[in-house]
């Protein structure tokens, strides 16, 4: 059986990074021999198998041809006439078409490893343009390694764009790849490589306008910077969309995680920044009944996290003095407002009088803390 380490492991230790997770190609079998030697068949739409021991993943060599419209619309042939150069050939980049035998040899015949030396995402083969979800990848590529696209690739993928291939990915693909390239070292990198072959008008209707104003989007890339250097999570980095659209942001951030089925704990955060960002920045000189409402709109007081996952978005979007004062007149009124007894108030209250006396208490504590 002729196995060969392939695709981002290779890619992965030639630059010196810790690999997790290995891919294997099968060159000569057929899924009986596979079978017979005790692997697992697990693919749906191409013959993979796990190893019975490691549980690594073995696919056969295969070619592809395209069949279809859109990301799906291929036909897989795996049979053991198929070559490794073959099977490396139908893969989106060089830094990604790379193999390694048994006796730790590279296999390199599209130049990958050069591309790595000099920091270039370049496409294997003219069928780079078949595949739209390749658009998506490439970005996210530049985000992880901060490379540059090669003018070639950049042309084939402003020609998926043009031919209306885009418009083909499903929505929980589009939102996986974003996802991932907002948490890569560079994100900014992923909205630049859209916007240099136009996809995020695409992909990314509703934040076409920012992108494609100098200054919003430099602006947008320095809190992103600011995110990255703290940590931030993939929900802080999204919300600083929802920051850089500014006032009234709520409508096309809400189209978009609509569209992109964007999981719940994004588009919350998101939405609060929309709704509640103006009453955090200005919480330094805002009186009791502003804190509290700016509580109320962030469900600080259920959900203290919240406040502090939108105070941290604030720092990253505008850093300084100002914002962190902000930031600690807030955590002051929540502590404040949650130290009120609100139980006891609604026990000698009258049911329709509750609300509007907790919030007078809450006020009160507030306007002594603060």
């Amino acid at each position: 059986m002729k196995t060969y380490v392939v695709g981002g492991a290779v890619r992965d230790a030639l630059l010196g990074l810790p690999v997790a997770d290995r891919d294997w190609v099968v060159v000569g079998e057929t899924p009986e021999a596979m079978s017979a030697a005790g692997f697992k068949p697990v693919g749906k739409d191409f013959p993979v198998f796990l190893h019975p021991e490691t549980r690594e993943e073995y696919a056969l060599a295969r070619t592809e041809r395209k069949s279809g419209r859109g990301y799906k619309g291929f036909t897989v042939y795996a049979a053991p006439d198929v070559s490794l150069e073959q099977d490396l050939a139908r893969r989106d980049l060089t830094i990604n078409a790379m193999a390694q035998d048994a006796a730790g040899h590279l296999i390199d015949p599209f130049g990958g490893e050069k591309d790595l030396r000099t920091g270039v995402l370049r496409h294997v083969s003219e069928a780079f343009a078949e595949d739209p979800v390749r658009v998506l990848r490439v970005a996210r590529f530049a985000a992880r390694f901060g490379f540059r696209i090669a003018d070639e690739t950049l042309a084939l993928m402003r020609r998926l764009v043009e031919a209306g291939e885009m418009q083909a990915l499903v929505a929980e693909r589009v939102w996986q790849e974003l996802a991932r390239g907002l948490a890569e070292p560079q994100p900014a990198r992923l909205f630049d490589a859209l916007l240099q072959c136009g996809a995020h008008r695409v992909v990314l209707p509703e934040l076409a306008a920012l992108l494609d104003d100098d200054a919003r989007r430099t602006a947008f890339y320095a809190a992103l910077e600011r995110a990255v250097r703290a940590s931030a999570t993939v929900p802080e980095r999204f919300a600083l969309l929802a920051h850089a659209l500014g006032t009234e942001c709520d409508v096309p951030i809400g189209a978009l995680c609509t569209r992109l089925r964007v999981p719940n704990d994004v588009e919350d955060l998101a939405l609060a920044v929309c709704r509640c960002g103006v009453g955090l920045h200005e919480a330094g000189a805002a009186s009791a009944p502003a804190l509290l409402a700016t509580l109320k709109c962030v469900d600080g007081l259920r959900r203290p996290e919240r406040l502090a996952a939108l105070s941290r978005v604030a720092s990253y979007a505008a850093p300084g003095e100002a914002t962190r004062a902000a930031t600690r007149r807030l955590d002051r009124a929540l502590e404040a407002a949650c130290a009120v007894d609100a139980a006891a108030i609604a026990k000698d209250s009258p049911r329709n009088e509750i609300s509007t006396r907790v919030d007078a208490a809450r006020i009160r504590a507030i306007a002594d803390a603060v």
